[in-house]
């Protein structure tokens, strides 16, 4: 799939991933649309926004809202036509242990990282299905393949997103709309500054085992992955590794994490 003259939906664009993606969707011509908060990431790209072929189109709206999201969309093909690629980028995580963590942080993550991507998917799906194309890549984690250490309140939210996209993918692929579940590790944007000083030890000790890539790397990823229309989208080659053996081998994969979590505990309570 080519991008150039498509438009191309990307929530959570303002910042992270979906800035990236934005920017690299522009180059290559395509008609964009941003769906997110309004903030002052928003107002940072509506001041400076990526010059191409056609400008930018910008909605301030939360998409755990589903007025809002349903609205935003229907702005965004007001102002550049159907949809051909829909890319939810928009999440939010809080890090903690189960117990510190208020309920109402559960229901924030699982209203904005699943219910939010839900939303758009389904206020675009309709026009895709009449027009007998169009593609969507919703991103999830590594942390919606393997058990993470203190992402209780994230990472069902994203085995969430890796279950729609799944079960999505078998009912769209006969009707020509292609749909990618994208698996991030640790990417270097804003998101991943703000979790750092609220880790607990055992998951900065999980996560130590990993470096951050760029966001404009997971970005070429998912641009790649929808060219190709790939099911599954995987920016780097660790995360495609540990996805085959937390696949083949649950059983090392869970005495692995183990043993590095009993390990930070003992150093922690030591």
């Amino acid at each position: 799939m080519s991008f150039g003259g498509r438009h191309a939906v990307v929530t959570g664009g303002s910042s992270g991933i979906g800035l990236a993606t934005v920017r690299m969707l522009v180059a290559d011509g395509a008609r964009v649309s941003v769906i997110a908060l309004d903030d002052g990431y928003l107002a940072a790209l509506a001041a400076d926004p990526p010059t191409g072929e056609h400008p930018v189109h910008l909605e301030a709206a939360d998409v755990s809202d589903r007025a809002q999201a349903e609205a935003a969309v229907t702005a965004c093909v007001a102002a550049h036509g159907p949809c051909d690629v829909l890319i939810t980028c928009a999440g939010i995580v809080l890090p903690g242990y189960f117990e510190d963590l208020d309920v109402a942080e559960f229901e924030r993550e699982m209203a904005v990282n699943y219910l939010g991507t839900l939303y758009a998917v389904k206020a675009v799906v309709p026009s895709m299905l009449e027009r007998g194309g169009g593609a969507i890549a919703c991103i999830s984690s590594t942390a919606g393949l393997i058990p993470v250490f203190g992402y209780t309140a994230y990472g069902p939210t994203k085995y969430a997103v890796r279950g729609l996209c799944e079960i999505l993918r078998n009912e769209m692929k006969p009707r020509g709309i292609t749909v990618s579940a994208v698996y991030p590790s640790d990417v270097d944007t804003p998101q991943l500054a703000f979790e750092e000083p609220h880790k607990p030890a055992e998951l900065r000790a999980v996560a130590g085992t990993v470096k951050p890539v760029s966001a404009e790397q997971v970005a070429a990823a998912i641009l790649e992955g929808i060219r190709k229309g790939s099911a599954v989208i995987y920016p780097e080659a660790k995360t495609r590794f540990l996805a085959r053996v937390a696949g083949a081998f649950p059983g090392l994969t869970r005495s692995i994490l183990d043993r590095i979590v009993g390990r930070a505990r003992r150093r922690r309570l030591t």
